[in-house]
């Protein structure tokens, strides 16, 4: 699946993901009020609301770029009708070509573990049916508990062409409390990557592996040092823009090829129109403020790469 996603990044010469984290101080009034109008203000108007939006912003950002990443939290929040608008964005974006990273942050062990892999990235067996349930390319995962939690998304990709990103060093401020414990004299999230590293060798396909990594833009200098312990690894990067992360900083972050990393923006892109910079396209043009920072956001993170 790696190679995939590498061949969209190389095709659409835009090593960046758009991530589908909407809420509904996101939506536009005017998306709202119509889905209101149909399902009234519930939890399947907001659903109506939050699908009416992303397919806007897929509509309009497709063409330019390689993948989405949407964050199942914000969607669960709304219950069934939530998950429906999830699944029906992932569907709508596979259809559009587009390599679908579910942001879903799953951690267990055993059982558990493979069933979380079965829901996000293989199959189940109803009866005489194998059914495909939310089927994302990739899937984030959560590597607390170890290679016991690990190994069944391992065999999921391994059986189903698809991929993981493991959480090594996040964006989030207070990561350093456990990330950044020094353990035999380096930190976790070190002996994290190294163990991604390890974990990868068991799905690779071509140069890189099944099996990447998250790791923040707003810690560079610890992303140019996890660069060197998963060479193997391709890094997808959260923090960029609204977090404070800049493309000066994530030049590291590449290999010698131009490749290994794919850089996210959420709030930055889907919710460009309210921001000064993008605020010429009023709320009605929403979905092409989205495109434009999508467009500026590549040429953005492309010049960082090629100048360093």
């Amino acid at each position: 699946m790696i190679q995939k996603l590498i061949d969209r990044i190389v095709t659409k010469d835009a090593p960046v993901v758009v991530g589908l984290d909407p809420t509904m101080a996101h939506v536009p009034e005017w998306v709202k009020q119509e889905a209101f109008s149909q399902y009234g203000e519930t939890l399947e108007g907001a659903a109506e609301a939050i699908w009416q939006y992303n397919k806007a912003i897929v509509d309009a950002t497709y063409d330019l770029i390689p993948a989405v990443k949407p964050q199942i939290a914000m969607y669960e929040q709304y219950g069934i009708p939530g998950l429906i608008a999830f699944k029906k964005t992932v569907d709508y974006c596979k259809e559009h070509d587009l390599i679908v990273i579910g942001d879903v942050k799953r951690g267990d062990i055993g059982s558990t573990s493979a069933a979380y892999a079965n829901a996000h990235l293989g199959k189940v067996r109803i009866g005489n049916n194998i059914c495909t349930p939310f089927d994302e390319d990739f899937a984030t995962v959560n590597p607390y508990l170890g290679t016991d939690g690990i190994k069944p998304f391992i065999d999921a990709c391994n059986d189903n062409d698809k991929g993981i990103f493991v959480l090594v060093k996040t964006s989030n401020p207070s990561s350093g409390e456990f990330q950044d414990r020094l353990i035999d004299g380096n930190p976790l999230y070190e002996w994290v990557g190294e163990r991604v590293n390890l974990w990868g060798k068991d799905s690779m396909d071509g140069e890189y592996s099944n099996v990447g990594a998250v790791v923040g833009a707003t810690y560079p200098e610890m992303g140019s040092l996890l660069r060197k312990v998963m060479p193997k690894a391709y890094i997808l990067v959260p923090g960029y823009g609204a977090q404070g992360g800049k493309a000066s900083d994530l030049a590291p972050y590449f290999n010698a090829d131009g490749l290994g990393a794919i850089v996210n923006s959420s709030r930055g892109i889907i919710a460009a129109y309210k921001s000064d910079r993008y605020a010429i396209f009023g709320e009605q043009n929403f979905a092409d403020a989205s495109r434009q920072a999508t467009i500026d956001m590549i040429n953005d993170i492309n010049s960082a790469i090629k100048n360093q």
